[in-house]
């Protein structure tokens, strides 16, 4: 938009000074007041009656003050020259002229303060010293003063000529725009438009100079915004009207476009994004009642407007950026992720409402392809983000974004999405075609930052976005070879992205079709060769930075074709053990279970091939080519062979018994071995070993039909699948036991379980007792609390079996048992809070008995009350603990021992009131307590720490200390016990030992240097031994720890150094 004053040339009078033109500035934003009675009329009088005020001691001042005289030549210089009226009878437009006027004349003064400033060469001596501030910098007061008069040129000269829907209305700010609004005249000239466009011209005029500029369009932008597109892009309405195509000229708003556009990319993009939002405004609301009118829907054409130029805003260069900054700040996350960026982080709509905005093309594209071509490359930049609180937010959009472009345009996706993520992957491929220039041994093909970010946006778009959509599954299904390949590489040392690529794989695991999942399995373990994978002349290497990057491997010579071999052997053993930890975790969804029964098969397939087809035919019968490629199968199909034994035994290892998730499983298992005992019979191979599994297999059908599993109508008809082959065993199968369990097991399965034979139950407890030698067959349902109160009950019968016969009174001269202890099928059996208290006093009683067995079975039954949470025993907890303590010194183990599982129970019900007492006793000297007795306190303390679990955390510090003290002790035994127990103490922790760790480690080389007792070194060294395991766990997040730790296992190997050579 073309400047309204031109500067002033070399005749105009001397430079005004900055400080005149704001002392002008405050004289007209000076507050005024009326004795006016009325609210109303007083807000608006005094408003009108301050305005008119100002004004007419602004001009008294330019005509009786000699100091503003140069204020006043440039003022009517600048006047002159403007294009605007300047007077009106609306005594708001002649204020907001006569404030235009100012701002003009302050920016031409700022210019030529600046263009005459010279500030001189800087003092070479001196060079800590600031540089010579600018003439026409404003200060902090200064720039104060500014603002207020922008925001009243706003809103006396562009709000109120606003359209109903353009812009904030000035009554929905604040009390003062309200006013404003109502004391505005717009009939009277010149015409609202005219105003519009004046305050517009010059506030953009005004904005040129950087300093004003900033204030400007930091918080008046959308105003200014509003007015122009009022201004250019407001269509003509009816011609007896009067509209903006009346009173501006065409020139006139095409300048008007012009300067929006321009001013659009003069400001910080994620602004201009904000606001232009903030015009497009919301849904629809009522205008009906001005008084409670909430704010107007924006007109079609300003909606309309406002999409174009959001759209053009989206695909400028770092335009997706922009858009996403916009909206997020504008949700109050902040410029770089502010107070509120966890919950805008959180906030899933507002990441869903823009993702689904960039992936809609707009209607002036070209075409979607070149619209997704320009966007997906931003998209992917989003995942790059540094910043940790704007990276959440970035990354969350950008994952979005993938999932819902992917859902609606899947080729698109693929092609600029997908690719380009999976492009490291895909480059080393043993189906990519690699070109000669990067066949160099040595050469990198995918470097570290590239692999590292692949795996990055993988995790972000495949696990974290969770959307198993058949574009995205497609497009992963290809490099799961190399995936996998990489997770295990990673697991022979430390790598950041060894769990995201566990997490990959076994997210796309659990997503893929069952037999597409064991395809890749199956490609995973060497069994299928069409399975992509790496590359033969690929490999991977650990990179400077600590990543892992892909090369091409150097040139095998003859001499290490052993050592080739060896690698390759070593390397499928290591392929294998690592699938079968990754198939551990696979377990609960069914997979492990399915690739399970799959090799199964396969073994079946493997231990029954003909032994004659193995027999080449003589050698006159073929080729030497033929001979050749004929050993080279027969080669191939041993290593098969044994690929698929060494998976069987590795899965036989790490599965455990939920492997099976459903009965469907179960007879698959089942159905494999009946049909490998059928092969072994027609091939008359039949062995010990055949002959017990399909026992065992036979056995867990006839499980399942004794009623192990609550079977319906469906799992017959799975079931159903075993009657041919049990038909095929009972006609050839020798053994006529197995024979006759056959046809009861069809008989069981055709009638849905309505006929069982007595044979059946004889082979499901059969099995039932090969699982469990010793017969203890597992009770899910028994609690630990019943298991417990068995035992006391068989000790109870046992003393009753050696004639402790029952009392219900008290002797003095008999041994007496109370009727809480010798009868515990009625008191251990009762609901909580139904034990009385003549039981509770009985018990307590007994426990001071001085017969062993009396005592102790009352010591049991108090712990089973605790454990039970007895209100009434509970209550007691204070003469517990006494009885419980004092029985820790009688001699007797059953005694001691029931005491202190006793105190270790009450002290899980009430740790922090009892456990400080125990500490307080295990610190005490041997004055106090025999060491026996400390000892046993000691292990007390350990039961707590294991029956609160991850609470102990809690009682970290005051137990370290206590056990740190105990290192100190004269007592060489405690000393040892007080190491021990500190060991345990840190497993339990996690080794998670925050600050204290320089204690421990100091305590640790102290005692292993300087102890006398070897019992006492030979403790803190295995202490030491158990915190260099933890070590090894916790390397990647405790890096205190390895620290500490380097200087802690130089000293033990000094020690052992010193040892050694003294024996």
């Amino acid at each position: 938009m073309a400047a309204p004053v031109q500067a002033v040339g070399n005749a105009a009078q001397e430079i005004c000074s900055l400080d005149r033109i704001l002392e002008a500035l405050k004289l007209l934003l000076s507050p005024g007041g009326s004795g006016s009675s009325s609210l109303q009329v007083t807000k608006h009088d005094v408003l009108l009656a301050t305005l008119k005020s100002n004004l007419s001691a602004f001009e008294d001042k330019f005509l009786k003050d000699p100091q503003w005289k140069k204020l006043k030549l440039l003022r009517d210089e600048i006047a002159d020259k403007a294009e605007w009226p300047q007077n009106s009878v609306d005594v708001t437009w002649s204020f907001t002229s006569q404030t235009l006027l100012l701002l003009l004349c302050l920016k031409e003064t700022m210019i030529r303060l600046a263009a005459n400033f010279n500030p001189g060469k800087p003092n070479p001596r001196t060079p800590e010293v600031a540089p010579a501030l600018s003439p026409d910098a404003l200060s902090i007061s200064q720039q104060k003063t500014v603002q207020f008069v922008l925001q009243f040129v706003v809103t006396l000269g562009i709000c109120p000529y606003l359209k109903p829907g353009v812009g904030v209305p000035l009554r929905y700010r604040t009390e003062f725009g309200a006013v404003v609004q109502d004391v505005v005249c717009l009939d009277a000239a010149p015409d609202a438009t005219r105003r519009l466009y004046t305050s517009c011209r010059v506030l953009l005029n005004v904005a040129q100079h950087t300093s004003l500029g900033s204030l400007i369009f930091c918080h008046h932008f959308v105003d200014i915004a509003a007015g122009l597109c009022q201004l250019g892009f407001c269509p003509t309405k009816s011609k007896l009207q009067t509209s903006a195509e009346e009173v501006l000229t065409e020139e006139e708003r095409t300048l008007s476009r012009g300067a929006l556009r321009d001013m659009l990319d003069q400001v910080y993009q994620p602004l201009a994004v904000r606001e232009l939002l903030t015009l497009q405004g919301g849904p629809p609301q009522s205008c009906t009642d001005v008084k409670t009118q909430l704010r107007c829907r924006a007109p079609a054409w300003l909606r309309r407007l406002c999409g174009q130029l959001l759209s053009e805003r989206l695909m400028r260069p770092n335009g997706v950026q922009a858009a996403v900054r916009g909206i997020l700040e504008g949700a109050g996350a902040g410029a770089a992720g502010g107070s509120d960026a966890e919950a805008m982080a959180a906030d899933w709509k507002k990441c869903d409402l823009i993702a689904k905005i960039l992936a809609t093309c707009p209607q002036q594209s070209l075409s979607p392809e070149s619209y997704y071509k320009d966007i997906c490359p931003q998209v992917l930049d989003l995942f790059h983000f540094q910043d940790k609180l704007t990276a959440r937010q970035f990354q969350r959009v950008a994952t979005t974004t993938f999932i819902t472009l992917s859902r609606e345009r899947p080729q698109l996706a693929a092609k600029y999405l997908l690719q380009p993520v999976l492009a490291p992957l895909h480059r080393c491929l043993n189906t990519a075609e690699i070109p000669e220039s990067y066949r160099v041994p040595g050469t990198i093909l995918v470097t570290e930052e590239e692999l590292c970010g692949c795996i990055e946006d993988v995790f972000k778009v495949y696990v974290v976005g969770n959307e198993p959509l058949t574009v995205l599954m497609d497009s992963l299904l290809p490099v799961l070879g190399v995936l996998f390949l990489l997770y295990c590489f990673t697991k022979q040392s430390v790598s950041h992205i060894r769990s995201l690529c566990q997490e990959i794989l076994l997210w796309i695991l659990g997503k893929l079709e069952r037999k597409k999942a064991i395809a890749s399995l199956k490609g995973f373990a060497g069994l299928d060769k069409a399975v992509p994978s790496l590359h033969s002349l690929c490999q991977f290497r650990v990179a400077t930075q600590g990543g892992i990057m892909i090369t091409i491997k150097e040139a095998i010579s003859d001499e290490d074709e052993d050592e080739t071999l060896y690698q390759k052997v070593s390397s499928e053993q290591d392929r294998v053990e690592h699938l079968g930890d990754l198939l551990s975790l696979c377990q609960e969804c069914g997979l492990a279970g399915d690739f399970f029964i799959f090799c199964l098969k396969e073994l079946t397939h493997v231990a029954m091939e003909n032994e004659a087809e193995l027999k080449t035919k003589p050698f006159s019968s073929k080729s030497l080519l033929e001979l050749e490629q004929r050993q080279t199968l027969l080669v191939e199909g041993q290593e098969q062979k044994l690929l698929v034994l060494q998976l069987m035994a590795v899965l036989c290892k790490r599965m455990s018994e939920q492997i099976f998730t459903n009965i469907t499983q179960v007879v698959e298992f089942v159905a494999a071995t009946l049909q490998r005992a059928c092969a072994s019979l027609a091939h008359q191979a039949e062995s010990t070993v055949e002959s017990q599994t399909l026992s065992m297999s036979m056995g867990l059908v006839a499980v399942i039909l004794g009623g192990a599993v609550q079977l319906k109508s469906s799992d017959f008809a799975v079931l159903k699948q075993l009657l041919p082959l049990l038909e095929k065993v009972s006609n050839t199968y020798p053994d006529p036991v197995i024979q006759e369990l056959a046809v009861d097991l069809r008989i069981t399965i055709s009638t849905h379980g309505a006929f069982a034979t007595e044979a059946i139950s004889k082979a499901a407890q059969s099995t039932l007792n090969k699982e469990d030698p010793e017969g203890k067959i597992e009770e899910p349902q028994q609690s630990s609390h019943e298991r417990h109160t068995d035992v006391a009950h068989s000790h109870l019968e046992q003393q009753q079996s050696h004639g402790i016969a029952p009392q219900t009174g008290l002797q003095s001269d008999a041994p007496v048992t109370p009727q809480g202890v010798n009868e515990p099928s009625t008191a251990t059996s009762q609901k909580s809070g139904s034990i009385t208290t003549e039981q509770l006093q009985e018990v307590i009683l007994s426990a001071y008995d001085p017969q062993i067995p009396t005592r102790a079975a009352a010591l049991r039954t108090l712990s089973h009350w605790i454990e039970q949470r007895e209100a009434k025993a509970l209550e007691m907890q204070e003469k517990l603990l006494k009885i419980f303590l004092e029985n820790l010194e009688h001699e007797d183990t059953f005694v001691y021992l029931s005491a202190i599982q006793g105190v270790a129970l009450l002290s899980d019900v009430y740790p922090e009131k009892i456990l400080p007492d125990l500490l307080a006793q295990y610190d005490s000297s041997k004055d106090k307590l025999r060491p026996e007795t400390r000892m046993k306190v000691g292990e007390v303390l350990m039961r707590i720490v294991r029956m609160l679990g991850d609470m102990v955390s809690k009682y970290r510090e005051p137990l370290i200390h206590t056990f740190l003290r105990g290192v100190g002790d004269p007592d060489g035994a405690h000393r040892a016990s007080s190491l021990a127990n500190l060991g345990e103490l840190c497993q339990r922790l996690d080794f998670l030992l925050g600050s204290m760790v320089h204690e421990i480690t100091a305590c640790l080389i102290a005692v292993a240097k300087t102890d006398s007792e070897v019992q006492v070194r030979r403790a803190a060294i295995h202490v030491i031994v158990l915190l260099l395991r933890g070590l090894s766990q916790k390397a990647t997040e405790e890096n205190d720890l390895v620290r500490i730790f380097s200087v802690c296992l130089h000293y033990l190997s000094n020690i052992l150094a010193k040892r050694y050579t003294h024996c």
